[in-house]
């Protein structure tokens, strides 16, 4: 969407420090109101944008936000005021009214935008973490603890991904405390996204008495706009390419949806649909309860021998497992299946994981099932799982630790 006599589009690189989050919030409060140029955020180590994406664009884009990259190339999405005005609305309808927010993620993707534009919506700026040396439970207390001494009010939500929420729930001691866990239960809301947090830790956060409501959407909807499986107001939930089973491809509908691409290829423009609807690179359906349920990516599913196998149903085998705090599965080529299911786990108790006996369980729980072809022919242990962007597993790499 260039437009020579449109609004101009200013780079706006933040470092991961309180001061570059706070001026970030600045200028995408004055962008979001029509008043000066369009905001193109960037966070360290990114490289410079291309000339193209910095042209100017249409009067209504307020922001051009860029995407992780988990579907392949990275694409810039260009969100208008009015559709993060509408995303910041609906999440406050749901939370039961406005609040100050504490941003504890990186500024510039769209997760954070909206934990700084939210809170401006109250009235009240929002609380920031300082994030160069990454993200520590103890730092999360001391920015909340104060927060409430700077005069702004009491933070009562704020966004984290499904890392920075077990980091938290780790820290805690044998009784069950600590200085982040304690910061993050007294909070109203915890909105848990960026990646599918499997119901284990979901089970662990709600037993430790975190009030914690679960997200999903993307770049292209301004962010959240599922919360706990049902859309927020303004929101549509459809399929398309439903399958046999009743799954099919998420297409995402409302006021928060972007106005499109800019530079992307004919291919995911085409993702754009008639009526601001958007057809999302996800398998979903809706559960007997009518909320929705995601089943993994539409290019992750693997065939094998014949057989498609949900990723996602795997991850939750493996997470199962005791031990097992992380879990990837991917498929790679063979000869004889044409891609045979593999893994990656990772622990977090101070045990050591083998990689085998993690396998056996899992095959024999899910053979019991009918299952069998869905388990992993080899489980690997990580120390860590490789991610990108805010937390979601980069399973490119996963792949090449397989190669050959």
């Amino acid at each position: 969407m260039n437009d020579p006599s449109g609004r101009p589009v200013e780079v706006v690189t933040t470092d991961g420090s309180a001061r570059a989050a706070r001026e970030l919030a600045a200028r995408l409060i004055t962008a979001s109101t029509g008043a000066g140029p369009a905001v193109l955020p960037t966070g360290p180590g990114d490289p410079s944008p291309r000339a193209a994406l910095v042209e100017p664009v249409h009067a209504g884009v307020a922001a051009v936000v860029t995407t992780s990259g988990s579907t392949g190339v990275p694409k810039a999405v260009l969100l208008s005021g009015s559709a993060l005005a509408a995303s910041a609305a609906a999440t406050s309808a749901r939370l039961g009214g406005e609040g100050r927010w504490l941003l504890a993620l990186p500024a510039h993707h769209v997760a954070g935008i909206q934990v700084l534009l939210r809170s401006a919506r109250a009235g009240t700026p929002a609380a920031v973490m300082d994030l160069q040396e990454g993200f520590r439970p103890d730092a999360f207390a001391t920015a909340l603890e104060t927060a409430a001494g700077d005069g702004g009010g009491a933070v009562s939500r704020t966004s984290l991904v499904p890392t920075q929420l077990r980091r938290l729930l780790d820290d805690a001691d044998g009784s069950g405390s600590g200085a982040g866990l304690d910061a993050l239960r007294s909070l109203e809301a915890v909105l848990l996204g960026g990646a599918a947090a499997d119901p284990v830790l979901l089970e662990r956060a709600r037993a430790a008495g975190v009030r914690v409501v679960t997200t999903y959407g993307m770049s292209e909807t301004c962010g959240g706009c599922v919360y706990d499986g049902v859309a927020l107001d303004g929101v549509s939930v459809e399929f398309d390419d439903v399958d046999p089973s009743g799954a099919g491809r998420v297409v995402l509908g409302g006021s928060t949806v972007a106005e499109g691409y800019r530079g992307a290829d004919e291919t995911a423009a085409a993702d754009f649909l008639p009526a601001r609807r958007f057809r999302t690179s996800d398998l979903g359906r809706l559960g007997p309860d009518g909320r929705l349920e995601i089943l993994g990516r539409a290019d992750d599913v693997i065939v094998t021998g014949g057989e498609k196998v949900a990723p996602t149903a795997v991850e939750r085998a493996l997470l199962a497992v005791p031990g097992v705090r992380e879990a990837c599965v991917v498929g790679v080529p063979d000869d004889e299946w044409g891609a045979r299911v593999v893994a990656v786990v990772a622990g977090g108790d101070g045990g050591a994981l083998d990689g085998d006996a993690v396998r056996d369980q899992v095959a024999a729980g899910l053979s019991s099932q009918g299952l069998g072809r869905a388990a992993p022919r080899s489980v690997r242990v990580l120390d860590a799982l490789p991610v990108h962007g805010i937390g979601k597993p980069d399973r490119a790499a996963v792949r090449a630790l397989f190669a050959g």
